[in-house]
Protein backbone atom coordinates (compact mmCIF):
# COMPACT_ATOMS: atom_id res chain seq x y z
CA UNK A 1 0.00 0.00 0.00
CA UNK A 2 1.31 3.45 -0.94
CA UNK A 3 1.82 6.31 1.49
CA UNK A 4 -1.54 7.54 2.76
CA UNK A 5 -2.47 11.11 3.70
CA UNK A 6 -5.52 11.99 5.76
CA UNK A 7 -6.47 15.67 5.85
CA UNK A 8 -8.32 16.80 8.95
CA UNK A 9 -10.11 20.13 9.19
CA UNK A 10 -12.12 21.43 12.14
CA UNK A 11 -13.29 25.04 12.31
CA UNK A 12 -10.22 27.09 11.31
CA UNK A 13 -7.68 24.41 12.10
CA UNK A 14 -6.42 21.70 9.80
CA UNK A 15 -3.52 19.30 9.55
CA UNK A 16 -2.43 16.18 7.71
CA UNK A 17 -1.66 12.71 8.98
CA UNK A 18 0.93 10.96 6.81
CA UNK A 19 0.94 7.15 7.09
CA UNK A 20 3.45 4.94 5.31
CA UNK A 21 6.67 2.99 5.33
CA UNK A 22 9.91 5.05 5.47
CA UNK A 23 8.13 8.42 5.27
CA UNK A 24 10.40 10.41 7.63
CA UNK A 25 12.21 11.77 4.56
CA UNK A 26 9.33 14.20 3.91
CA UNK A 27 9.88 15.99 7.24
CA UNK A 28 12.08 18.86 6.03
CA UNK A 29 9.94 19.77 3.02
CA UNK A 30 6.78 19.76 5.15
CA UNK A 31 8.36 21.98 7.81
CA UNK A 32 9.47 24.43 5.13
CA UNK A 33 5.89 24.62 3.87
CA UNK A 34 4.05 24.62 7.22
CA UNK A 35 6.49 26.61 9.38
CA UNK A 36 8.39 28.92 7.00
CA UNK A 37 9.58 31.25 9.81
CA UNK A 38 11.08 28.46 11.92
CA UNK A 39 14.77 28.75 12.79
CA UNK A 40 15.01 26.71 15.99
CA UNK A 41 13.64 23.21 16.55
CA UNK A 42 13.38 21.42 19.90
CA UNK A 43 13.44 17.66 19.36
CA UNK A 44 12.03 15.77 22.33
CA UNK A 45 12.67 12.04 21.97
CA UNK A 46 11.29 9.19 23.97
CA UNK A 47 14.43 7.39 25.19
CA UNK A 48 13.16 4.17 23.64
CA UNK A 49 13.31 5.51 20.07
CA UNK A 50 16.05 3.57 18.22
CA UNK A 51 19.19 5.59 17.41
CA UNK A 52 18.92 5.04 13.67
CA UNK A 53 15.59 6.91 13.55
CA UNK A 54 17.06 9.76 15.60
CA UNK A 55 19.95 10.01 13.14
CA UNK A 56 17.55 10.04 10.20
CA UNK A 57 15.59 12.93 11.74
CA UNK A 58 18.81 14.89 12.47
CA UNK A 59 19.91 14.34 8.88
CA UNK A 60 16.62 15.68 7.53
CA UNK A 61 16.77 18.81 9.69
CA UNK A 62 20.39 19.92 9.20
CA UNK A 63 19.39 23.41 7.99
CA UNK A 64 17.88 24.30 11.38
CA UNK A 65 19.32 25.08 14.81
CA UNK A 66 18.52 21.93 16.75
CA UNK A 67 18.13 21.33 20.48
CA UNK A 68 17.68 17.69 21.40
CA UNK A 69 16.26 16.22 24.62
CA UNK A 70 15.66 12.66 25.75
CA UNK A 71 12.54 11.99 27.79
CA UNK A 72 12.22 8.91 30.00
CA UNK A 73 8.55 8.41 29.20
CA UNK A 74 6.33 6.81 31.84
CA UNK A 75 2.96 7.56 33.38
CA UNK A 76 4.82 8.84 36.45
CA UNK A 77 6.98 11.24 34.41
CA UNK A 78 3.93 12.46 32.50
CA UNK A 79 3.65 15.25 35.04
CA UNK A 80 3.69 18.99 35.60
CA UNK A 81 7.27 18.63 36.82
CA UNK A 82 8.32 17.39 33.37
CA UNK A 83 6.27 20.12 31.69
CA UNK A 84 8.09 22.75 33.75
CA UNK A 85 11.47 21.25 32.82
CA UNK A 86 10.80 21.58 29.08
CA UNK A 87 9.22 25.03 29.37
CA UNK A 88 12.28 26.33 31.20
CA UNK A 89 14.55 24.91 28.50
CA UNK A 90 12.53 26.58 25.75
CA UNK A 91 12.64 29.91 27.59
CA UNK A 92 16.39 29.64 28.24
CA UNK A 93 17.05 28.97 24.51
CA UNK A 94 14.87 31.98 23.60
CA UNK A 95 12.35 30.05 21.47
CA UNK A 96 9.53 32.07 19.97
CA UNK A 97 6.11 31.12 18.59
CA UNK A 98 7.36 30.83 15.00
CA UNK A 99 9.86 28.14 16.04
CA UNK A 100 8.97 24.46 16.33
CA UNK A 101 8.77 21.58 18.79
CA UNK A 102 8.78 18.01 17.49
CA UNK A 103 7.71 15.17 19.77
CA UNK A 104 9.09 11.77 18.79
CA UNK A 105 7.82 8.80 20.77
CA UNK A 106 4.77 7.03 22.10
CA UNK A 107 1.53 8.43 23.42
CA UNK A 108 3.00 9.65 26.71
CA UNK A 109 5.63 11.68 24.90
CA UNK A 110 3.09 13.03 22.41
CA UNK A 111 0.60 14.01 25.11
CA UNK A 112 3.21 15.78 27.23
CA UNK A 113 5.09 17.52 24.41
CA UNK A 114 1.82 18.57 22.77
CA UNK A 115 0.71 20.10 26.08
CA UNK A 116 4.03 21.95 26.44
CA UNK A 117 3.64 23.32 22.90
CA UNK A 118 0.04 24.42 23.56
CA UNK A 119 0.91 26.51 26.61
CA UNK A 120 4.36 27.88 25.67
CA UNK A 121 3.66 31.56 24.90
CA UNK A 122 0.05 30.44 24.28
CA UNK A 123 1.06 28.16 21.46
CA UNK A 124 4.18 27.25 19.47
CA UNK A 125 4.32 25.13 16.29
CA UNK A 126 4.18 21.42 17.04
CA UNK A 127 4.74 18.31 14.92
CA UNK A 128 4.09 14.81 16.23
CA UNK A 129 6.03 11.74 15.12
CA UNK A 130 4.34 8.82 16.93
CA UNK A 131 6.59 5.78 17.18
CA UNK A 132 4.25 3.17 18.71
CA UNK A 133 1.17 1.58 17.21
CA UNK A 134 -0.90 2.94 20.10
CA UNK A 135 0.16 6.51 19.45
CA UNK A 136 -0.26 6.17 15.67
CA UNK A 137 -3.88 5.04 15.96
CA UNK A 138 -4.94 7.00 19.03
CA UNK A 139 -2.82 9.37 21.12
CA UNK A 140 -1.42 11.42 18.21
CA UNK A 141 -4.88 11.89 16.68
CA UNK A 142 -7.53 14.34 17.79
CA UNK A 143 -5.68 17.15 19.56
CA UNK A 144 -5.98 16.01 23.18
CA UNK A 145 -2.86 16.83 25.16
CA UNK A 146 -2.12 16.59 28.85
CA UNK A 147 -0.47 15.11 31.90
CA UNK A 148 -1.48 13.08 34.93
CA UNK A 149 -2.18 14.22 38.47
CA UNK A 150 -2.37 12.39 41.79
CA UNK A 151 -6.13 12.27 41.28
CA UNK A 152 -6.11 10.47 37.95
CA UNK A 153 -4.89 10.13 34.40
CA UNK A 154 -4.88 13.02 31.88
CA UNK A 155 -6.77 15.36 34.23
CA UNK A 156 -4.56 18.37 33.36
CA UNK A 157 -4.50 19.27 29.68
CA UNK A 158 -5.70 21.17 26.67
CA UNK A 159 -7.20 20.67 23.22
CA UNK A 160 -4.54 21.67 20.70
CA UNK A 161 -3.87 20.30 17.21
CA UNK A 162 -0.39 19.74 15.73
CA UNK A 163 0.80 21.15 12.42
CA UNK A 164 1.46 17.64 11.17
CA UNK A 165 1.50 13.98 12.23
CA UNK A 166 3.92 11.55 10.56
CA UNK A 167 3.26 7.86 11.25
CA UNK A 168 6.14 5.83 9.85
CA UNK A 169 5.28 2.12 10.07
CA UNK A 170 8.94 1.10 9.64
CA UNK A 171 9.54 2.29 13.23
CA UNK A 172 7.03 -0.28 14.48
CA UNK A 173 9.38 -3.12 13.56
CA UNK A 174 11.33 -2.36 16.74
CA UNK A 175 8.27 -2.99 18.94
CA UNK A 176 7.71 -6.16 20.94
CA UNK A 177 4.41 -8.01 20.73
CA UNK A 178 3.22 -6.57 24.07
CA UNK A 179 3.55 -3.06 22.59
CA UNK A 180 1.78 -4.09 19.39
CA UNK A 181 -1.06 -5.52 21.50
CA UNK A 182 -1.25 -2.15 23.23
CA UNK A 183 -2.01 -0.38 19.93
CA UNK A 184 -4.19 -3.18 18.63
CA UNK A 185 -6.57 -2.62 21.56
CA UNK A 186 -7.44 0.85 20.25
CA UNK A 187 -7.81 -0.44 16.68
CA UNK A 188 -10.29 -3.04 17.94
CA UNK A 189 -12.10 -0.39 20.00
CA UNK A 190 -12.58 1.79 16.91
CA UNK A 191 -14.17 -1.13 15.09
CA UNK A 192 -16.43 -2.00 18.05
CA UNK A 193 -17.80 1.51 18.44
CA UNK A 194 -18.24 2.42 14.79
CA UNK A 195 -17.69 -0.14 12.05
CA UNK A 196 -18.87 -3.74 11.92
CA UNK A 197 -17.22 -4.29 8.51
CA UNK A 198 -13.89 -3.24 9.99
CA UNK A 199 -14.49 -5.64 12.90
CA UNK A 200 -15.09 -8.47 10.41
CA UNK A 201 -11.87 -7.46 8.60
CA UNK A 202 -10.02 -7.61 11.93
CA UNK A 203 -11.31 -11.13 12.54
CA UNK A 204 -9.36 -12.18 9.44
CA UNK A 205 -6.36 -9.86 9.68
CA UNK A 206 -5.51 -9.22 13.35
CA UNK A 207 -2.70 -11.80 13.28
CA UNK A 208 -1.03 -9.86 10.45
CA UNK A 209 -1.24 -6.57 12.35
CA UNK A 210 0.32 -8.14 15.44
CA UNK A 211 3.14 -9.59 13.32
CA UNK A 212 4.01 -6.24 11.64
CA UNK A 213 2.66 -7.00 8.16
CA UNK A 214 3.22 -3.66 6.37
CA UNK A 215 0.17 -3.47 4.11
CA UNK A 216 -2.28 -4.58 6.80
CA UNK A 217 -0.77 -2.15 9.31
CA UNK A 218 -1.10 0.86 7.03
CA UNK A 219 -4.73 -0.03 6.28
CA UNK A 220 -5.61 -0.56 9.96
CA UNK A 221 -3.89 2.67 11.05
CA UNK A 222 -5.62 4.69 8.32
CA UNK A 223 -9.01 3.17 9.13
CA UNK A 224 -8.57 3.80 12.86
CA UNK A 225 -7.50 7.41 12.30
CA UNK A 226 -10.53 8.07 10.10
CA UNK A 227 -12.92 6.62 12.69
CA UNK A 228 -11.39 8.66 15.50
CA UNK A 229 -11.37 11.85 13.44
CA UNK A 230 -15.03 11.38 12.53
CA UNK A 231 -15.86 11.67 16.26
CA UNK A 232 -13.41 14.51 16.83
CA UNK A 233 -14.85 16.49 13.92
CA UNK A 234 -18.34 16.34 15.44
CA UNK A 235 -17.22 17.11 19.00
CA UNK A 236 -13.76 18.68 19.11
CA UNK A 237 -13.79 19.50 22.85
CA UNK A 238 -15.27 16.23 24.11
CA UNK A 239 -18.56 17.64 25.37
CA UNK A 240 -20.70 14.70 24.29
CA UNK A 241 -20.28 12.43 21.23
CA UNK A 242 -16.48 12.17 21.43
CA UNK A 243 -16.83 10.47 24.83
CA UNK A 244 -17.82 7.33 22.88
CA UNK A 245 -14.10 6.97 22.07
CA UNK A 246 -13.68 6.15 25.76
CA UNK A 247 -15.50 2.84 25.43
CA UNK A 248 -13.70 0.44 27.80
CA UNK A 249 -11.59 3.23 29.24
CA UNK A 250 -13.64 3.83 32.38
CA UNK A 251 -12.54 0.46 33.73
CA UNK A 252 -9.15 0.69 31.98
CA UNK A 253 -8.11 3.93 33.67
CA UNK A 254 -9.19 2.48 37.02
CA UNK A 255 -7.00 -0.58 36.35
CA UNK A 256 -4.02 1.63 35.53
CA UNK A 257 -4.42 3.90 38.55
CA UNK A 258 -4.97 0.97 40.94
CA UNK A 259 -1.79 -0.64 39.59
CA UNK A 260 0.07 2.66 40.01
CA UNK A 261 0.69 2.73 36.24
CA UNK A 262 2.82 -0.41 36.50
CA UNK A 263 4.59 -1.50 33.30
CA UNK A 264 3.31 -5.02 33.91
CA UNK A 265 -0.06 -3.93 32.49
CA UNK A 266 0.10 -1.61 29.48
CA UNK A 267 -2.61 0.92 28.64
CA UNK A 268 -3.78 -1.30 25.77
CA UNK A 269 -4.01 -4.39 27.94
CA UNK A 270 -6.06 -2.40 30.45
CA UNK A 271 -8.33 -1.25 27.59
CA UNK A 272 -8.76 -4.85 26.38
CA UNK A 273 -9.86 -5.87 29.89
CA UNK A 274 -11.98 -2.73 30.24
CA UNK A 275 -13.87 -3.35 26.99
CA UNK A 276 -14.86 -6.84 28.11
CA UNK A 277 -16.00 -5.54 31.52
CA UNK A 278 -17.99 -2.79 29.78
CA UNK A 279 -19.55 -5.36 27.42
CA UNK A 280 -20.47 -7.62 30.35
CA UNK A 281 -22.05 -4.60 32.04
CA UNK A 282 -23.95 -4.00 28.79
CA UNK A 283 -25.30 -7.56 28.97
CA UNK A 284 -26.27 -7.13 32.64
CA UNK A 285 -28.10 -3.89 31.79
CA UNK A 286 -29.78 -5.64 28.83
CA UNK A 287 -28.26 -3.17 26.40
CA UNK A 288 -26.69 -5.90 24.25
CA UNK A 289 -27.02 -9.64 23.76
CA UNK A 290 -24.67 -12.34 25.00
CA UNK A 291 -23.86 -13.01 21.34
CA UNK A 292 -22.11 -9.64 21.11
CA UNK A 293 -19.97 -10.55 24.11
CA UNK A 294 -19.25 -13.98 22.59
CA UNK A 295 -18.16 -12.43 19.26
CA UNK A 296 -15.76 -10.05 21.01
CA UNK A 297 -14.37 -12.77 23.30
CA UNK A 298 -13.74 -14.95 20.25
CA UNK A 299 -11.40 -12.40 18.64
CA UNK A 300 -9.48 -12.31 21.95
CA UNK A 301 -9.24 -16.10 22.00
CA UNK A 302 -8.09 -16.45 18.39
CA UNK A 303 -5.33 -13.86 18.88
CA UNK A 304 -4.19 -15.13 22.31
CA UNK A 305 -5.39 -12.04 24.17
CA UNK A 306 -7.37 -13.82 26.89
CA UNK A 307 -4.48 -13.38 29.31
CA UNK A 308 -5.61 -9.78 29.96
CA UNK A 309 -8.90 -11.07 31.40
CA UNK A 310 -7.68 -13.65 33.91
CA UNK A 311 -7.40 -11.27 36.84
CA UNK A 312 -10.91 -9.91 36.33
CA UNK A 313 -12.68 -13.23 36.68
CA UNK A 314 -12.38 -12.60 40.41
CA UNK A 315 -15.16 -10.47 41.95
CA UNK A 316 -12.80 -9.07 44.57
CA UNK A 317 -10.46 -7.71 41.88
CA UNK A 318 -13.42 -6.01 40.18
CA UNK A 319 -14.68 -4.60 43.50
CA UNK A 320 -11.24 -3.15 44.13
CA UNK A 321 -11.51 -1.11 40.94
CA UNK A 322 -14.70 0.69 41.97
CA UNK A 323 -13.13 3.44 44.14
CA UNK A 324 -10.92 4.44 41.19
CA UNK A 325 -13.87 5.02 38.85
CA UNK A 326 -15.01 8.20 40.60
CA UNK A 327 -12.55 10.58 38.91
CA UNK A 328 -13.25 9.46 35.34
CA UNK A 329 -13.37 12.53 33.04
CA UNK A 330 -16.82 11.60 31.69
CA UNK A 331 -18.41 11.88 35.13
CA UNK A 332 -20.43 15.03 35.80
CA UNK A 333 -22.08 14.00 39.07
CA UNK A 334 -21.71 11.31 41.74
CA UNK A 335 -22.56 8.49 39.31
CA UNK A 336 -20.19 6.73 36.91
CA UNK A 337 -20.83 7.67 33.28
CA UNK A 338 -20.40 4.45 31.28
CA UNK A 339 -20.30 4.00 27.52
CA UNK A 340 -22.01 0.66 26.85
CA UNK A 341 -22.18 -1.34 23.64
CA UNK A 342 -25.47 -2.14 21.84
CA UNK A 343 -24.03 -4.22 19.02
CA UNK A 344 -20.80 -4.45 17.04
CA UNK A 345 -20.31 -0.97 15.58
CA UNK A 346 -22.79 0.83 17.84
CA UNK A 347 -22.62 2.10 21.44
CA UNK A 348 -24.95 3.97 23.74
CA UNK A 349 -24.68 7.75 23.93
CA UNK A 350 -22.81 9.42 26.79
CA UNK A 351 -24.89 10.17 29.90
CA UNK A 352 -27.45 7.47 29.03
CA UNK A 353 -26.09 4.91 31.48
CA UNK A 354 -24.91 6.54 34.69
CA UNK A 355 -24.51 4.01 37.46
CA UNK A 356 -24.07 4.71 41.15
CA UNK A 357 -21.29 3.12 43.19
CA UNK A 358 -23.87 1.23 45.26
CA UNK A 359 -25.54 -0.20 42.15
CA UNK A 360 -22.21 -1.09 40.58
CA UNK A 361 -21.16 -3.03 43.67
CA UNK A 362 -24.23 -5.23 43.22
CA UNK A 363 -23.04 -6.18 39.73
CA UNK A 364 -19.51 -7.26 40.61
CA UNK A 365 -20.26 -10.97 40.94
CA UNK A 366 -22.11 -10.92 37.62
CA UNK A 367 -19.16 -9.22 35.88
CA UNK A 368 -17.15 -12.40 36.50
CA UNK A 369 -19.73 -14.50 34.66
CA UNK A 370 -20.80 -15.02 31.06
Amino acid sequence: MKTQEIKFKNLNKGYSIIIGNNVLKILQSRIKKLCPQTKKIALIFDKKVPKKYKKEIYKNLNRYQLFSYNFNASEKSKSLKSVNFFLNNLFSKNFNRSDLIIGVGGGITGDLVGFVASIFKRGINFISIPTTLLSQVDAAIGGKTGVNSNYGKNLIGSFSHPKLVISDTSILKSLKKKEMVCGYAEILKHALINDKKFFNWLKLNSKYILSHQKEKLIYAIKKSCKIKLSFVNKDANEKNLRMILNFGHTFAHAIEIKNNYSKSTTHGEAVLAGMILATKLSVIKKVCSQKVLKDILNIYKVNNLNYVLKKYKNSREISNLIPYLKNDKKNNDEKINFILIKRIGKTTMPNKHKISIIELKKYTKYLTQY
